[in-house]
């Protein structure tokens, strides 16, 4: 929040709405007139976002809708702030039944919006070995993706993978034991499998130059970021921004502490960035 400079009668974006802490804090201080316009491509989470922001329905607008699109409902106006929270939900990764996670078995979806699209399931059953351990290994960084790749193949002849017990078994016993203490060796390959299926990092990079294009004079952009692949791409956006008339506000990655990450544990991995536009550099380009 600090790094966003919410004010009071500001008009600010959160991209990726979630479980709705980060709004309900921007509608807070940006009180008493400040107005929020908040996006989210899954609908449950729009709902219960909904439910728990009603104090602030009047200053809050919410739209289904992917963070890319930002631009587009607009209509015009220029944000003191935008904030992008990537990657999934606590309320998302907790649910079995959106297959994001193998501590507790469930269909093998991992859509963010379940209203179309392909599953993990049908990825898994479709893709040839080669195609599998080339996007394992792109977005998950899995060493043993072609071991895992080969592995799902041979599983799949005799059945259908369907949920996320059964992949994180044939994951694990091609894998071996992880590198990292701690990290079950199935974590790359479902972190992989969803990157590709919610396309996470499809024109992140353009998305976040095309973002500070539409901020206000002293706008300020933030993003967060959750594993090494988002962050290199935020990075490389804001080195880019940075050449027309904005500054990074962030050297480095600012962090999580130790309290945060011991009262919050999937903070640990969170790396978070900002830039703040200091002119109108980039008029020439449409807004």
């Amino acid at each position: 929040m600090e790094l966003l400079a919410v004010k009071p009668g500001g008009f600010y974006v959160d991209g990726t709405v979630g479980m709705g802490g980060h709004t309900a804090e921007m509608l807070r201080r940006s009180a008493p007139h400040g107005r929020v316009l908040g996006l989210d491509r899954d609908s449950e989470s729009l709902e219960r976002a909904a439910a728990g922001l009603q104090a602030f329905s009047d200053r809050l607008r919410l739209e289904q809708a992917d963070f890319r699109g930002v631009p587009s409902l607009l209509e015009g106006a220029r944000p003191d702030g935008i904030l992008l929270d990537l990657g999934i939900s606590s309320a998302q990764l907790d649910d079995p039944d959106r297959g994001f996670s193998f501590m507790a078995d469930g269909p093998l979806d991992m859509r963010m919006d379940r209203s179309g699209g392909e599953t993990a399931a049908e990825v898994v059953n479709r893709l040839p070995e080669k195609p599998l351990a080339d996007l394992i290994y792109r977005f998950g960084e899995e060493p043993a993706s072609r071991s895992i790749a080969r592995a799902v193949v041979a599983a799949r002849r005799r059945a259908r993978i369907r949920t996320t017990g059964e992949l994180a078994a044939i994951v694990r016993g091609a894998a071996g034991r992880s590198r990292r203490p701690g990290l079950d060796p199935a974590t790359r390959t479902f972190q992989a499998l969803r990157i590709h299926v919610n396309r996470e990092l499809e024109s992140l990079g353009r998305s976040i130059l095309e973002l500070a294009q539409c901020l206000a004079e002293g706008g300020r952009l933030v993003v967060i970021a959750f594993h090494s692949l988002e962050d290199r791409e935020v990075k490389h956006a804001f080195r880019d921004v940075a050449k027309e008339g904005f500054r990074v506000l962030t050297r480095k990655p600012v962090r999580p502490g130790e309290a945060e990450v011991r009262a919050n544990p999937r903070a640990r991995s969170a790396r978070l960035r900002a830039v703040a536009r200091e002119s109108v550099a980039l008029a020439g380009r449409p807004a």
